[in-house]
């Protein structure tokens, strides 16, 4: 029997737009009076994707891809939000307001902890910490090694004030790749694709059903990014993939395919159903207009060449075929720290 009396469910960025404004700004206004700012929800955490939901019993799930332990599952669902200073005020006035909230914000805010979800920043160096780089200047490097989890946590949550007018700048540049990127990035994807799609029969030709199940469930996995990417959507972790996929163009679509072919019994059922779901997402692909049209049933390296041949940058034309880091890399401790991932990503393509 539901709970007539559960009060409705508040999204996270609903309640850190709500405490910027009822508590954080009034006590912005007496330690730094009439300081220019900007307030934001930005960075790690399931609301900034949109994606926190209703748990057990009406509780939200805020959930984070660090939530292991107690400790890290409290400041999952502590609010957050970013109080965004100029670059000469935050010497000036950082330390004070910080004091100031430090004293006087409440425990909790609609039953949420606040404490210690309040940043107090500038732009640039909130952005190098979270992407390892400024959005004020992007190289193709820059966009590269970029974890694209970690492109979706700041193009995505919510700005509640811009009055330094930065945020807004920042984040239409980094909304999405450059359009030579682009296609260097969705070549890559089906790069992936070409590598896999034989071992599905291959491993099952040779009595291997669970090898032949992985491989299918892998090449899942490689079409669903490769549906986002063709979206102009950042993949996220694997957490939410299934969420953010759902959301495509073809989600609804493909999603029934694509589910027959990671539970299908045997080797002839995954690949009937990877074809289906090959000659959709071809399909998808010629409708973009990116490339001259591809037969729907060509190869998956023939869409790799049609995108390589229509990158007007010579030097991404030269690029090794492994594409942004988290085409290569599959490890949260990596992709989730962007001085490692830009580390990798420069030994990788200076090999």
């Amino acid at each position: 029997m539901s709970n007539t009396n559960m009060p409705p469910f508040l999204s996270g960025l609903e309640l850190s737009r709500r405490l910027y404004i009822e508590v954080v700004r009034p006590l912005l206004e007496e330690a730094a009076p009439g300081i220019p700012h900007s307030a934001a929800r930005l960075g790690s955490g399931s609301d900034v994707l949109g994606f926190d939901t209703t748990g057990p019993a009406g509780t939200a799930d805020h959930s984070t891809a660090h939530s292991t332990d107690d400790h890290s599952a409290d400041r999952a669902r502590t609010l957050r939000l970013q109080l965004f200073l100029h670059r000469h005020d935050v010497p000036r006035n950082a330390g004070r307001i910080r004091h100031v909230l430090a004293e006087h914000l409440p425990d909790t805010f609609h039953g949420r902890p606040v404490r210690g979800g309040v940043e107090v920043t500038h732009t640039a160096p909130w952005f190098t910490a979270t992407l390892g780089f400024d959005p004020s200047h992007i190289t193709p490097q820059d966009w590269l090694a970029a974890p694209t989890q970690l492109l979706a946590e700041v193009t995505g949550g919510a700005v509640f004030h811009d009055g330094l007018g930065e945020l807004a700048r920042a984040r239409a540049a980094l909304r999405w790749y450059p359009h030579d990127i682009w296609l260097h990035v969705l070549a890559c994807q089906w790069q992936r694709v070409s590598r896999e799609e034989a071992l599905v029969g291959r491993c099952g030709e040779v009595g291997d059903e669970i090898g032949s199940a992985v491989a299918a469930a892998r090449l899942v996995r490689d079409l669903m990014r490769l549906c986002l990417l063709m979206d102009r959507r950042y993949p996220p972790y694997g957490k939410w993939l299934g969420t953010a996929f759902a959301h495509t163009s073809a989600g609804h679509r493909l999603t029934p395919v694509l589910t027959a072919a990671v539970t299908a019994g045997d080797r002839h059922g995954r690949e009937k159903h990877l074809a289906h779901a090959y000659e959709t997402v071809a399909g998808l692909h010629n409708q973009l207009g990116l490339t001259d049209r591809v037969e729907p049933t060509a190869p998956p390296h023939r869409f790799t060449r049609a995108l390589t041949s229509r990158i007007a940058d010579p030097a991404l034309k030269r690029l090794q075929l492994v594409g942004s880091v988290d085409q290569f890399v599959d490890s949260a401790e990596v992709l989730t720290r962007p001085e490692l991932a830009r580390a990798v990503y420069a030994s990788v393509t200076s090999a």
